[in-house]
């Protein structure tokens, strides 16, 4: 029998407001060969991270592992233009670390997704219109392209934008 399924990833994002200063964001990531979970607190309104947790249930690497101690270079970092390269510059490239890394922009883009939502509340009711309002929002600010569901590609909210480079 080919075709069997073999590899299956979840992956989940989700921001919660600690208090009038202080935004958390977690990413739980859960497939076949790793299970991780990495959590950011992000200081409002200059988004610097101000703590990083991270730990590996289980991997291709080996057990489970703390991962906190790599993570705690990114504190300091603001979520901003730049902090892809920031990020994975002061994580470091081992390939035990490449997907917390992963994670840790996820949870940032997390944060900048959680800010977005008051704009996406602001659309227009006729579906039409809509739909024009947020392929035109994705085309101001393609970072949200593949960010989420709403945003990934074929949805039928981005009206035909293709990721770049494709």
């Amino acid at each position: 029998m080919h075709n069997i399924l073999c590899f299956s990833r979840n992956r989940c994002t989700a921001v919660e407001r600690v208090n009038h200063d202080t935004l958390k964001s977690q990413c739980r990531l859960q497939d076949t060969t790793m299970g991780a979970c990495v959590e950011i607190t992000v200081r409002t309104p200059d988004l610097e991270i101000t703590d990083v947790t991270g730990s590996v249930h289980r991997s291709i690497w080996g057990g489970a592992c703390d991962a906190s101690g790599a993570l705690k270079s990114v504190v300091g970092t603001r979520v901003a233009p730049g902090m892809l390269k920031i990020i994975r510059g002061l994580i470091g490239d081992k390939p035990e670390l490449q997907e917390l890394s992963f994670m840790v922009e996820e949870c940032c883009h997390g944060i900048i997704l959680s800010f977005t939502q008051d704009v996406l509340r602001t659309a227009p009711k006729d579906e039409a219109e809509a739909l024009a309002y947020y392929a035109d929002m994705v085309k101001e600010n393609i970072r949200l392209l593949n960010r989420c569901a709403a945003f990934a590609p074929g949805s039928s909210l981005l009206g035909g934008i293709e990721p770049p480079g494709e």
